[in-house]
């Protein structure tokens, strides 16, 4: 496993990092298990948020108790904040959370828009007053939204970017890639598989593996899943033509609209679960399960139905997808599906 130089940070970490946000699943203990296990196993990049309930939490417990020396691993969070008043009362708490004295990069989580020193918000200005204050390093945001990524990258005042990147990036995105390496920009490449459309970890890792600067951050909650990231730490995938086949394969059977599951269309006005359900045929292709079956997801998939095509969620989704369009092919796809299995409606 290499070392990569996250950007103008001059952070350098095993090109391997922990997503810390699904680890608010599991108790306490099973958490700071699987979390001492990422770093006995060479991951020292680990990527969490206020939003992410008592992650941050688990994070301190596992680290901040003196099992490590602090210097060793490099820890990012998140601020949603839209205020300076609540910036620096996320900032404290993680502090508090993570029982340390400063994070490596404070990112400014979900971004619609691109602060900068000036604005009027004052909120760039809060990150300069922390990171003078010692309690950050560095500076960064994350956005789903690639306009927003780009002028983020392209302002000069970003040492890093997160951003969704996996096998499955189109034109644009790669461009991304290219404009954080030629822009100095570190690269934390979140949802790496796709919010689990992708199941092969080992042409998951070889792609992001091309790019200088960029690390990715996989989503953990199990020890079976992390010991499948840690094997890569021995052995790491690259590229081949074998696997840029079958990426090339899954990019074809994915192009057009398909929903990442990110939720910046929710709430949904008729209380449809649309990021589960706009993505409910390839799911049951890619990873079939009974479970999507069931009762359960039987009953949430017909609440599609009281769709009332109000437009709320348009103008939220980062891709530009048209919803209520893609939720009825999702929910005839569904059917057929239901049908096939013998289930009755």
């Amino acid at each position: 496993m290499k070392n990569i130089v996250l950007g103008k940070t001059n952070i350098s970490v095993p090109q391997n990092g922990f997503g810390a946000l699904p680890i608010q699943r599991v108790s306490l203990d099973e958490a700071v298990s699987i979390l001492r296990k990422a770093y006995d196993g060479g991951m020292r990049f680990f990527d969490t948020a206020r939003a992410y309930s008592d992650s941050e939490v688990k994070l301190g417990e596992a680290f901040g108790t003196g099992y490590i020396n602090r210097e060793d691993i490099i820890i990012t969070t998140k601020t949603a904040s839209k205020t300076p008043e609540d910036f620096w009362k996320d900032l404290e708490t993680s502090l508090t959370n993570l029982k340390t004295d400063y994070i490596d990069v404070y990112q400014f989580h979900m971004m619609n828009q691109c602060w900068v020193p000036g604005d009027g918000t004052g909120m760039y200005e809060c990150m300069m007053e922390a990171k003078k204050q010692g309690k950050i390093r560095h500076i960064g945001g994350t956005a789903h939204k690639i306009g927003v990524a780009r002028e983020l990258v392209e302002s000069g005042f970003y040492e890093t970017l997160q951003y969704p990147i996996s096998y499955l990036a189109d034109d644009k995105e790669i461009e991304l890639i290219k404009l954080c390496q030629k822009n100095n920009v570190g690269l934390i490449c979140m949802k790496g598989l796709a919010g689990g459309l992708i199941t092969n970890s080992k042409a998951a890792m070889a792609f992001v593996g091309q790019f200088e600067g960029a690390v990715p951050i996989w989503g953990i909650q199990r020890e079976l899943e992390l010991d499948e990231w840690l094997s890569y730490m021995e052995e790491t995938p690259e590229m081949t033509e074998e696997l840029a086949s079958f990426i090339k394969k899954e990019q074809d059977e994915l192009k057009g609209e398909f929903c990442r599951g990110c939720g910046y269309c929710m709430p949904c006005s008729v209380d449809i679960m649309i990021n589960n359900c706009n993505r409910m045929s390839l799911m049951l292709r890619r990873a079939p399960s009974q479970a999507w079956l069931n009762d359960y997801w039987q009953g949430e998939m017909q609440k599609i139905e009281n769709c009332i095509e109000c437009g709320a969620c348009l103008p939220k989704c980062p891709y530009g997808l048209n919803i209520p369009r893609l939720l009825k092919k999702n929910l005839e796809d569904y059917r057929e599906v239901l049908a096939g299995n013998r289930k009755v409606q």
